[in-house]
């Protein structure tokens, strides 16, 4: 908030301004209605300002004026006088309105921005774990529906915030002057109404958290129909997906249409009792006047009218910016999940200085687990630098969890996972990672073009250099055929690209990234044959010289590991060279002839 304060500030100024204005306008009600009326008939003499009764002194010496002007130049010319004083405060008082409004916009816009920043950064920096709890759409719906709430409410009522206060609190220090018997009767009779109007607002509330909720489920359906769009069609399961989807769409209408409605009902309800009130002060006031109990006379009771009623106008906007900051609350709730949400990475202050790769990685006796459940257990596992280990067994049995500790995007709950003897959570997550290269069974690929893509997280790379990289991942040629070459744009995910095509970018990334330690996840197991002999001569090229964990599905593809671990239900069960565990007759071999036959 403090790059906003000068905003802040001017737009308080102006507000104060705009409201001083406002009231010297109204005050010019009397003199007219007087003059033409011909109520005043007191006959006024200039009278030296009296410090102790400044107020007193200026009206009577304004009085004293007008009465000298009437005289010179007549009722009509004074009138025509006053009429063009009104015109000029009037100018005045809107300039310093507009004013207001244009330092506030900045305001509103920033902080806006500033959220969407935060929520953006603070997604990026949690851990995987949170994306398990969370569905995708969801968070999507967080990000674009409830920021727009929180504009549309919350951002839209800063300026009532900022503004109505200022009138009411002025306003009513006119209305304590002028009278302040008739100003304590207003103030026993105004909070009936905005206890009755806060109810509507709290309500208001609920239904709005409960529309965002819907609305995450809505957007999460639409996000997953759209990625499973192949699998739907090639069940027939169109008519399925579209009466889940129209059976949310229908309950969303359905909160959506009483949440609007209890809305609604601010304008009306404000409406009908600020004129209710108007009825009774009128009432009440006259019947005081009437009666001789009141300083006022019958024109100041008019101007007395005239700032009360103005008053209704930013209580009433005072009450819609109620009721908008009800209905954003709840919008700002969810966001606030995902910005106090705890990421369990602990990121120590001193990290250990980054060196470069030279000795081993070992796993010590570690154990990992989500929730309740342990993926892993009692992990020792020790990878001598430029060895290639890979990673065997089932579906489910830890192979991929093993190597995501490594890189940290997950921290162990039992053990140490060390490199060169430094456990990797004494070290900086964005040195750790920089020793890495990573090719996963499915390549992830950006909505941009191929070199921006295999530069994706390197900077400074010249053509050169990409073009090396995409030789050596077998890439090169298909590129040079497409429309653009290097600045071809691969559409969503590179679906302009075949499945071979968008490994072997993914291959060129990592070596442009040229790390000393590689992970294959999978890299070749959703190939064709053609298409795994390429990709698998581009890996081939990426692991010389490289300590490399592997984990492979498709076990002819790791023969010439210097280590096989097996892994069955979280713990290495054997381990040692191919023609070693097939000689022991174990899971191994039972997996390699599986694959055989």
């Amino acid at each position: 908030m403090g790059n906003y304060k000068r905003y802040v500030g001017l737009n308080f100024l102006f507000n104060i301004l705009s409201t001083i204005f406002s009231l010297f306008s109204f005050a010019l009600i009397i003199p007219i209605l007087n003059i033409l009326f011909k109520i005043e008939q007191v006959q006024y003499a200039y009278q030296p300002v009296d410090w102790n009764d400044l107020a007193g002194s200026l009206k009577n010496n304004a009085y004293w004026w007008m009465q000298q002007f009437i005289a010179d130049n007549g009722g009509v010319m004074t009138l025509a006088l006053l009429g063009a004083f009104l015109v000029v405060m009037t100018m005045f008082k809107t300039g310093t309105a507009y004013l207001a409004s244009y330092y506030i916009i900045p305001l509103r816009s920033g902080v806006v921005r500033d959220l969407r920043q935060k929520l953006y950064e603070k997604i990026v920096d949690l851990n995987l774990g949170f994306f398990h709890k969370h569905k995708k759409g969801d968070i999507i719906a967080r990000m674009t529906s409830d920021v727009n709430e929180v504009e549309a409410s919350i951002m839209s009522s800063i300026e009532m915030l900022t503004k109505n206060p200022i009138m009411i609190i002025i306003y009513f220090g006119v209305l304590l002057w002028l009278s302040w018997k008739l100003t304590l009767f207003v103030l026993v009779v105004l909070p009936f109404a905005g206890t009755l109007m806060g109810k509507v607002g709290k309500s208001l509330k609920r239904k709005s958290q409960k529309v965002q909720t819907q609305m995450g489920q809505l957007l999460s359906q639409i996000e997953e129909t759209l990625g499973g769009l192949r699998v739907v069609k090639a069940f027939n399961a169109e008519d399925s997906v579209t009466h889940r989807f129209e059976e949310m769409n229908n309950d969303l209408r359905k909160t959506t249409n009483s949440m609007q409605r209890r809305n609604m009902l601010a304008h009306p309800m404000s409406e009908f009792l600020g004129t209710a009130t108007i009825a009774i002060v009128l009432v009440f006031g006259g019947m005081v006047i009437l009666e001789g109990g009141s300083s006022l006379d019958a024109s100041a009771f008019i101007y007395y009218l005239i700032i009360f009623y103005s008053i209704i106008n930013p209580a009433k906007d005072l009450s819609k910016a109620w009721y908008s900051i009800e209905k954003g609350r709840a919008s700002m709730e969810r966001i606030d999940t995902v910005l106090q949400a705890n990421n369990p990475l602990k990121v120590v202050e001193n990290p250990v200085p980054l060196k470069p790769f030279s000795d081993k990685i070992e796993f010590r006796n570690v154990s990992f687990k989500y929730e309740d459940q342990w993926v892993l257990k009692h992990i020792n596992l020790t990878i001598e630098k430029g060895k290639t280990i890979a990673l065997v067994g089932q579906s489910g049995s830890g192979k991929s969890t093993l190597v995501d500790l490594l890189p940290r995007f997950y921290d162990v709950q039992e053990g140490e996972v060390l490199i060169d003897g430094v456990n990797v959570k004494d070290m900086a997550l964005a040195d750790l990672r920089t020793q890495m290269g990573n090719v996963n069974q499915e390549a992830i690929l950006f909505n941009d073009t191929i070199a921006n893509n295999i530069t994706f997280g390197t900077k400074g790379a010249t053509l050169e250099a990409i073009e090396n990289s995409a030789k050596i991942a077998n890439a090169h040629n298909f590129i040079m055929e497409t429309e653009d070459g290097y600045n071809t744009n691969i559409g969503d995910r590179g679906e302009r690209l075949s499945g071979g095509q968008r490994q072997r970018l993914s291959i060129a990334r990592a070596i442009l990234k040229n790390p000393p330690i590689l992970i294959l996840d999978e890299a070749t197991s959703a190939l064709d044959t053609e298409s795994e002999k390429l990709v698998q001569g581009a890996l081939e090229h990426l692991m010389k010289n490289r300590t490399t964990i592997v984990i492979a599905h498709r076990l002819s593809t790791i023969r010439n590991a210097d280590e096989i671990c097996v892994l069955n239900e979280g713990e290495i069960v054997e381990r040692g060279k191919h023609e070693e565990l097939i000689a022991k007759n174990g899971i191994y071999k039972k997996l390699c002839d599986m694959q055989s036959f």
